[in-house]
């Protein structure tokens, strides 16, 4: 069976888009800061501005806010060369408030870093770079190109050239930590985002499968008796009409189809059904459904079913949550991907656990990357795309997936080689391949009816 996958949207073109309000807001902020500031040192601390340009300054940002918000509607986005044009002309314009004010003489000098923490949250790695260089080289030249700072008496306020250099060398640390690691921050959330979308799609989908089976199942259920009913009809009109051939081989015909209309739906139900007695099934048997699409792939699984060692639990009735097939098929596909020839699929259930174990044949797990097995998005496995597996990126998020729908499920997963963990075991030296455990409590997935005790009526579908 064929899986069509359909990757996570791109986000570059969309989700970067920001209000064109957000920003208006944020400026109308910095606007009344600006003005209180340059208040505060006239009045309060007596010093000389230049005052005239200092207000200019924030004209234009007055003047461009307005434009913003009679211009375009409140619902504009911006694009990213926009937003970042946008983050650059606030950059400039503070850079020139601090030329007026005492360039880094001026303790709000700090505030530089701003706009390069807006675009590392975002904006591209590349717009991000752009301010970042912009914003060292404006602290940069704001060193010997500024307006002092004097009182009403004429007294120059300056800090010692000690300390100028050390608000200048901490600016430029400030830029580029605070850079990096907000830009960080934030591609780490954009992966998980959109991993976390595609995990939805991938249980919307099994779920929608499941209920499609269910819907076939119940219409083949209540089809049941009447197709009965014709076949038995059609076979007793058949046995009249020996006498007339052609009515006869109508009434063949007749039953042939009914015949054939219970195969359609019974085939056509297989997939899951709605029938108490199918909302949960032994745990071998939706472990060996789960792997079911992958068994004609070219490699062999062998199944194992059996209690664990010391125990003699019953194997327990699980529901046939979609999110347990789905997350234990995307397990299997990933060993049939990179085995060799073998894939083991083992059960083991006690009183207190149920374990699925899934192990192979292949090279394994880089032993440098067990410890993120699971994180959305890795990078290539080798620097490029397997050839055993040419349509995946190796970008780990089909694992990712997994891992998440089995937690979902309540299962702790662990991941391993099968070298390392069964080294000394003659009876599985061969599973030297990748090596996945899931466990659950008993009490998480198995269902509460002991095996043997009537289930109840079954319920009917409403749409």
């Amino acid at each position: 069976m064929a899986e069509h996958r359909t990757a996570p949207a791109d986000t570059s073109d969309s989700d970067n888009w920001i209000r064109l309000r957000t920003l208006v807001l944020l400026r109308w902020w910095a606007i009344i800061g600006q003005i209180s500031a340059l208040i505060v040192a006239q009045r309060l601390y007596n010093l000389e501005l230049e005052v005239g340009l200092c207000y200019l300054a924030i004209g234009a940002s007055v003047i461009s806010n307005l434009v913003a918000g009679f211009v375009f509607p409140e619902n504009k986005r911006l694009t990213e060369s926009q937003t970042f044009l946008v983050v650059l002309f606030d950059m400039l314009q503070l850079a020139l408030m601090l030329y007026l004010t005492g360039g880094l003489h001026n303790p709000f000098s700090i505030l530089i870093v701003g706009p390069v923490t807006v675009s590392a949250s975002a904006l591209s790695s590349r717009s991000t770079l752009l301010l970042g260089v912009m914003s060292i080289l404006i602290v940069t030249l704001l060193i010997p190109f500024h307006l002092p700072l004097r009182t009403a008496e004429g007294f120059l306020l300056r800090v010692p050239q000690i300390f100028l250099f050390g608000n200048w060398f901490a600016i430029v640390i400030a830029v580029i930590f605070l850079g990096v690691y907000s830009r960080w921050i934030v591609s780490e959330m954009r992966a998980m985002a959109e991993a976390l979308q595609a995990t939805q799609m991938a249980l919307a989908r099994e779920q929608k499968l499941t209920d499609l089976g269910g819907v076939v199942a119940a219409a083949a259920h209540e089809l049941g008796t009447p197709l009965a009913t014709i076949k038995l009809a059609s076979s007793e009109l058949a046995e009249e009409l020996d006498d007339n051939p052609d009515l006869r081989a109508d009434a063949l015909l007749i039953r042939e189809q009914a015949d054939r209309c219970r195969d359609i739906l019974r085939s056509m139900g297989r997939a899951g059904k709605d029938d108490l007695h199918l909302r949960r099934a032994p745990l071998s048997a939706v472990v060996e459904e789960a792997a079911d699409p992958h068994i004609d792939r070219g490699k062999f699984i062998h199944f194992e079913h059996a209690p664990a060692e010391g125990s003699s639990a019953f194997q327990p009735e699980i529901f046939r949550r979609p999110e347990v097939i789905h997350g234990l098929r995307n397990l299997v596909q990933n060993a049939v991907d990179f085995a060799r020839e073998n894939v083991w699929v083992e059960t083991l259930w006690s009183d207190d656990e149920v374990t699925v174990r899934i192990m192979d044949d292949g090279r394994g797990y880089p032993s440098h990357l067990l410890g993120r097995i699971g994180d959305p998005l890795m990078r290539r496995r080798g620097g490029g795309r397997d050839p055993r597996r040419p349509e995946y990126e190796g970008m780990g998020l089909g694992l990712f997936i997994a891992k998440t729908l089995l937690e979902r499920s309540g299962a702790d997963l662990s991941f391993a080689n099968g070298s390392d963990s069964f080294r000394h075991r003659l009876d599985r030296a061969q599973r030297t391949g990748a090596f996945v455990e899931v466990r659950w409590p008993r009490a998480a997935i198995a269902s509460d009816t002991l095996p043997g005790l009537p289930l109840g009526e079954n319920q009917p579908i409403r749409a």
